[in-house]
């Protein structure tokens, strides 16, 4: 297989920070590479820097044959050309073939100029358009933007009427309708909702050419990607396989790194213990012995590779303020409309305590307007939400409206949770990737995925029971995104999502709500198991015209609830597990300071009183563990 490009010690830097140094990587014809790695890596300078937007060190080989296809913006373009002509103009050859054609034809009725020369050189013109595929172009125009998401009305639209989500996959369309033969996506499935993004997904898997794609969406780069390269630390490592491979041959390796480390150090610990038994002994035999030894020592020190750090991640999590009531949410008749656009009417569902409930739907179906109704922001046409009782309700939104630009960091946190103290909020802080000078920062320097950090970290310090969470994972790397899906998943609440990110939806969902048909519908289901139902439902003949029953939870169904309720009382074990190592922790404290108090007995019978109470809070805590430790092995029996 012939290679497209090579990457040979390519290094890039921006001041004294160095963003990666000596990456080398090959891209063959028909690859297709899944490109990932944390923000700020740099994967999209790397993306700039093949397409000479960016300066380098090192070099790419490029072959004769390379043309490069990058998702490009529309900021360039003629604010006035419509969406469909704008695309279309990704074909500017065909185009200026038939307007060339067009010319000629006129030339040659009104016999104007060498009609033999006109003649051979439309015979030329044709060729080169049929075989550029001229006669289906404009109806792969058409399809590929209805397939991206858009409405047939809106391809006659004028760009300066087109959201900034809708100018981002007009460029994903002229990139994937190009002559390229190595593709450069940057977060293609950005604004994409799940019916586009599974058209997208279909033409990559079909596409004979090679692509590298950067995604955060884990589900996505299964169903596309068949190698992935990861750019940490500085440098590139690659592996065959998806995501999802590659994630578990990572682990592997990491672990055999991580052994052979430990088991180096312990030979080398043995020999140097030899060693000292060796001088002891303090004779001249002993003596060639230790050199021997210390030759193995200095062999195996050579070798020795410390396995490399994983960097300090996110830490999340949701400790609920207390256990609300089994009904959360009652919704009965909901409509809602906007003059004369009905969004969705007759929606009615309920949620219990422990739900872990995700609305889907496509774009502008009204996942937002049902969300606002839900929290109070908007008033539905008809209907009504009854709550629970004992809910703490805690909200995120996407568009994070309710961060302020103008404070820095730190203010924005602490002015909304005053009663901690400085250190307490910069340890939540840090516990989110807000170090030294980061906290010092104002809101409106943030990148998108800062923000979004911020706002979860406001959302976890609510000590709410019901989360609602609009979009969460948006602008959060794969890390982030994997911190925030452990979280939820040891979380004793409630929590209701929007999401389009459905690695999340396939994981946690115990419950999905679906817009179709112009109403809310109920499904038992995590994402695969809907399209699978879905699909089987379409090529089925419909039998009579009753209502369509709710599908029943099958056993693969009941199989994975089972295994999130382990993995969620596996969570509250080692929560409890944490309060038991510092309630341990407070009792020693305790006892010491009573031995240090010597002969003040008004301080020992304070301190006594303390440890007293410490004592009998770590053994409910005890007893806690131990409960909840049975209630995990008779679930696993």
């Amino acid at each position: 297989m012939a290679s497209l490009l090579m990457a040979n010690g390519v290094s890039k830097s921006f001041g004294e920070r160095v963003l990666f140094k000596d990456l080398t990587f090959t891209v063959d014809e028909n690859s297709k590479i899944g490109f990932i790695g944390a923000n700020g890596a740099g994967k999209t300078t790397l993306l700039r820097m093949l397409m000479g937007q960016e300066d380098y060190e090192g070099s790419f080989v490029k072959n004769s044959l390379l043309k490069l296809g990058y998702m490009e913006q529309t900021a360039a373009a003629d604010e006035n050309v419509t969406a469909y002509d704008y695309t279309l103009s990704v074909f500017s050859r065909l185009l200026d073939i038939e307007s060339e054609l067009a010319d000629i034809h006129r030339r040659i009725e009104e016999k104007r100029g060498d009609i033999d020369s006109l003649v051979k050189r439309q015979d030329a013109l044709n060729g080169e358009y049929f075989r550029g595929e001229g006669m289906v172009f404009r109806a792969k125009t058409r399809s590929m933007l209805l397939g991206l998401g858009f409405r047939e009305e809106e391809l006659s639209h004028p760009l300066n009427r087109l959201s900034g989500g809708q100018r981002t996959r007009l460029g994903l369309a002229r990139t994937l309708l190009s002559d390229a033969n190595l593709l450069l996506l940057d977060e293609p499935t950005n604004h994409l909702d799940f019916e586009a993004s599974a058209f997208l997904e279909d033409f990559l898997t079909n596409y004979n050419r090679a692509f590298i794609v950067i995604s955060h969406d884990r589900y996505f780069l299964d169903k596309v990607t068949t190698s992935t390269l990861e750019l940490e630390n500085g440098h590139i490592t690659g592996y065959t396989g998806s995501y999802s491979e590659y994630m578990k041959k990572k682990a592997e390796v990491r672990e055999a790194a991580r052994r052979r480390y430990d088991n180096t150090v312990a030979e080398i610990k043995r020999i140097e213990g030899m060693i000292e038994q060796q001088k002891r002994w303090n004779q001249e035999r002993n003596y060639k012995i230790i050199a021997n030894k210390q030759k193995s020592i200095d062999r195996l020190e050579e070798t020795l590779e410390k396995p490399e750090e994983t960097g300090a991640g996110l830490r999340f999590r949701f400790p609920p303020a207390q256990r609300s009531g089994d009904d959360v949410l009652f919704v009965e008749g909901l409509a809602k409309s906007y003059g004369n656009k009905k969004l969705f009417e007759n929606a009615g569902f309920e949620i219990k305590r422990g739900d872990r409930v995700f609305l889907l739907g496509p774009n502008g179906c009204g996942k937002s307007t049902l969300y606002g109704i839900i929290k109070g922001t908007v008033t539905p046409d008809r209907g009504s939400v009854r709550r629970g009782v004992k809910l703490k309700e805690a909200y995120y939104d996407q568009d994070r409206s309710d961060l302020s630009g103008t404070k820095t960091v730190l203010d924005e946190l602490w002015d909304d949770y005053p009663r901690m103290v400085l250190s307490e909020v910069r340890g939540a802080l840090a516990a989110f990737l807000f170090r030294d000078d980061d906290v010092l920062k104002t809101v409106d320097k943030l990148s998108g995925g800062e923000k979004a950090r911020l706002a979860l970290l406001t959302v976890m310090l609510r000590g709410a029971n019901f989360l609602l969470l609009d979009e969460p994972t948006n602008h959060l790397d794969i890390p982030a995104r994997e911190a925030l899906e452990q979280a939820i998943e040891d979380f004793e609440g409630t929590v209701f999502i929007i999401s389009h990110d459905r690695y999340l939806i396939n994981k946690l969902a115990t419950k999905m709500l679906v817009f179709e048909d112009g109403t809310v519908r109920p499904y038992d289901f995590n994402y695969d198991e809907y399209m699978a139902y879905r699909a089987a439902r379409r090529t089925e003949a419909p039998q009579s015209d009753a209502p369509e029953e709710k599908p029943p939870v099958n056993d693969y169904r009941r199989q994975k609830e089972q295994q999130s309720a382990v993995r969620r009382q596996e969570g509250k074990i080692r929560h409890l597990e944490e309060a038991v190592t510092a309630g341990e922790a407070e009792v020693d404290r305790l006892n010491g300071e009573i031995n240090a108090a010597g002969s003040d007995f008004e301080k020992i019978i304070e301190l006594s009183a303390a440890l007293k109470s410490a004592e009998e809070s770590l053994e409910e805590l005890m007893a806690q563990w131990e409960q909840a430790t049975e209630e995990l092995e008779g679930m696993k029996n």
